[in-house]
């Protein structure tokens, strides 16, 4: 297992870094000087079980009713409160954890690298229960009142209790014979999880059973080896009413149907880390680091951004009238959602953030590769 994941490294490393007979590898951007229209303050730091080195795993942060939730490699899980900073608990678990936290009002659920899953009482932190699903997980857990949902990286799909971590049912895609490292993050959506697999493929299952509601391949792999061939929805589908939106890495970004997964519109674009959605307009990150603009309706382009190709950007997400993205070196942007244009930049520690941001109470929310928080509050300059 190990030795397959260092060569899914490799390959992500020599793919994202868009490498070329003609020219190698292409070096991040410099950043570019610009006069920011936004002031942004640093609110709060805080740190959650840091690693030797920067992992790039599925540790995200979770906003639950003014709780930020965290958790790190070497087995720590926290609450902060959302405007202080302020540690309301910890635990520490006996575990490499590469998956969560995922939450909601009563329940927090990370999963480790070694197949377990614990479910913590959200108000203490106390460890409620503990299982194994013998696969690795390395995705935020979907959790609701009614079932957990997890992810591990062998294609399951995993329902458990929320009393006990019992499991419900379990469904399994095939995972081709090379892969990127990491995997999507399933989305409770009514009566179904929505999640993307290694194959290309986008499957709603039935909550109630763990059957399929339907599977849609976004689009077919391409290319004469297999790194060419690498076709993974590793980035989280985003829904919107009665649509969903994906994002395929070396494929496309696409719109469909919520209630038949039918494609209604689709168009070549490579994006591994994902994309946020608000109204009618879809924000996607791509695999060279480009931030693009497409109206929901149509997938037509708005804008495009191109200054910050090749850093390695995290998922995008919306604040206010920003997007706002992370990168390889720990600096987040502030980017208009009208134009694109760079409002702001900022930056914690020195460390990559691979994690999504959160946008909440008005902060914006980083996790850095250490396990190192950060909360940041833009406001527009005065004139």
């Amino acid at each position: 297992m190990r030795a397959r994941f260092v060569l899914l490294a490799v390959a992500l490393a020599a793919l994202v870094g868009a490498c070329t007979k003609e020219k190698g590898v292409d070096q991040p951007r410099a950043l570019v000087p610009f006069t920011p229209s936004l002031h942004v303050a640093r609110a709060w730091s805080e740190n959650v079980g840091g690693t030797r080195k920067p992992l790039r795993l599925g540790l995200d942060l979770t906003v639950v009713d003014n709780q930020v939730y965290a958790a790190g490699e070497r087995g720590e899980i926290a609450a902060f409160d959302l405007s202080s900073g302020r540690k309301h608990w910890e635990r520490k678990v006996r575990a490499p954890l590469g998956g969560g936290p995922g939450a909601d009002s009563e329940l927090v659920v990370v999963g480790a690298m070694d197949g377990q899953v614990f479910g913590l009482d959200a108000a203490t932190g106390k460890v409620r229960w503990r299982v194994n699903i013998a696969g690795e997980v390395l995705a935020k857990p979907a959790v609701s009142p009614r079932i957990v949902v997890v992810r591990s990286v062998d294609g399951k799909l995993h329902g458990l209790s929320p009393s006990d971590g019992h499991e419900l049912w379990q469904m399994q895609e095939e995972v081709p014979r090379l892969s990127l490292r990491g995997t999507s993050r399933p989305e409770i959506v009514g009566d179904v999880a929505i999640c993307g697999y290694d194959d290309g493929k986008v499957i709603a299952t039935n909550l109630s059973d763990g059957s399929n509601a339907w599977s849609t391949l976004i689009a077919p792999p391409q290319g004469a080896n297999d790194l060419a061939r690498l076709n993974d929805v590793d980035a989280t589908p985003r829904t919107a009413g009665d649509d969903v939106f994906v994002a395929q890495f070396q494929g496309k970004v696409a719109m469909l149907a919520l209630d038949t997964g039918q494609i209604w519109w689709a168009h070549d674009m490579s994006s591994y880390r994902g994309m946020a959605v608000e109204n009618d307009n879809v924000y996607v990150a791509t695999a060279d680091g480009q931030v693009v603009a497409l109206q929901g309706r149509t997938g037509a382009e708005i804008w495009r951004q191109k200054a910050l190709m090749y850093r390695g950007l995290s998922a995008p997400v919306v604040s206010g009238d920003a997007i706002v993205v992370a990168d390889y070196q720990g600096y987040v942007h502030w980017l208009n959602k009208g134009t694109g244009a760079l409002l702001a930049r900022a930056r914690g520690a020195k460390n990559r953030v691979s994690s999504p941001p959160v946008a909440a109470g008005g902060l914006i929310l980083t996790i850095d590769d250490r396990g190192r928080i950060w909360a940041f509050r833009a406001t527009p300059v005065r004139s």
